[in-house]
């Protein structure tokens, strides 16, 4: 379920948009508002960089964005400086075998079996190689094979996503996916395996220098107890990207979920649905009214006045 509030975060950039226009005698300069497609496939923030975001437009002295939470309250906005969002690394494995008939095991090399042992392996990569001080995760979310009960396949298919902040972390992530499939199809005389990675993003790391400068116009703008830090999550944006060349970044994050709602789910015991959750519900009127109330501070902040 990508029911991630993509649609609270346009009606914000709107909302910003208009709050802006009709003020425009109290503030100067330049503001840009992207709305960027393909952030769920991690890919729209490169491809608008790409064609020119930078060039064809005015590059920016500071590039801002919010995003939504699922176990904020509502009227409110949550901040991380530094390291925020974690990168986030797709990689496609294919382990080749020798298929043939199931009861016959005769020069066999069994793909699925030598999967099942590689997805066991893969967990001591982060709890035996990363060092213990570095946030990392690997995560087989898919795996694709077979057709039929009786019939040992050619190859299986996994699909991971890989985590971290650092790419030197990322990188020993891979080569030891790539280390472990390799040494298992030989151990075992299997056809050599394949490792692709297709598609990075960048850990979001918000300029504390930045956020420093905004979150006192943010308190002022929702109130101080409504303006919280939070820790930083392993969760990935492709909003890293809009760094590139050295621009001061900063993404916040907006409550909303009625108190009341987080209150009760509380008391049953019960965590609130996640973004990706078919169940997450966000309030609409509050929520926007805050983020763009939270992303209008912010922009004054940053923007000259008019003489």
């Amino acid at each position: 379920m990508h029911a991630c509030g993509h649609d609270v975060h346009m009606t914000c950039l709107v909302g910003t948009a208009r709050s802006l226009a009709e003020h425009r005698a109290g503030w100067s300069g330049t503001v840009i508002l992207i709305g960027q497609p393909a952030e769920e496939r991690g890919s729209g923030a490169r491809a608008m960089l790409d064609d020119g975001l930078y060039t064809r437009f005015p590059r920016p002295d500071y590039a801002l964005a919010l995003h939504v939470l699922s176990n904020l309250p509502t009227g409110m906005v949550a901040y991380t400086s530094g390291p925020a969002l974690a990168s986030s690394t797709s990689v496609d494995v294919i382990i080749r075998g020798r298929g043939g008939h199931g009861p016959s095991r005769t020069r066999r090399s069994d793909p699925i079996v030598l999967a099942a042992l590689a997805i066991l392996d893969f967990q001591t990569i982060v709890s035996r190689e990363i060092d213990p001080t570095q946030p990392a995760v690997l995560t087989v979310g898919s795996i694709h094979s077979g057709s039929k009960h009786n019939i040992i396949p050619n190859e299986v298919l996994l699909q991971l996503t890989l985590r971290s902040y650092r790419e030197d972390v990322r990188d020993q992530l891979i080569e030891g996916i790539k280390r472990r499939v390799t040494g298992l199809a030989q151990t075992h005389r299997a056809p050599a395996p394949s490792v692709e990675v297709s598609v990075t993003t960048p850990p979001t790391i918000n300029t504390p220098s930045l956020v420093s400068k905004i979150v006192p116009a943010l308190e002022r703008a929702i109130g101080t107890s409504n303006v919280v830090a939070s820790p930083p999550v392993m969760g990935a944006e492709d909003f890293g990207f809009y760094s590139r060349g050295g621009v001061p970044i900063f993404m916040f994050r907006l409550g909303t979920i009625p108190r009341q709602t987080l209150d009760e789910l509380k008391a049953r015991s019960e965590t609130a649905p996640s973004l990706h959750s078919s169940r997450y519900q966000p309030d609409p009127a509050p929520s926007i009214e805050t983020g763009v109330r939270a992303m209008v501070a912010a922009l004054r902040e940053l923007l000259p006045s008019r003489p």
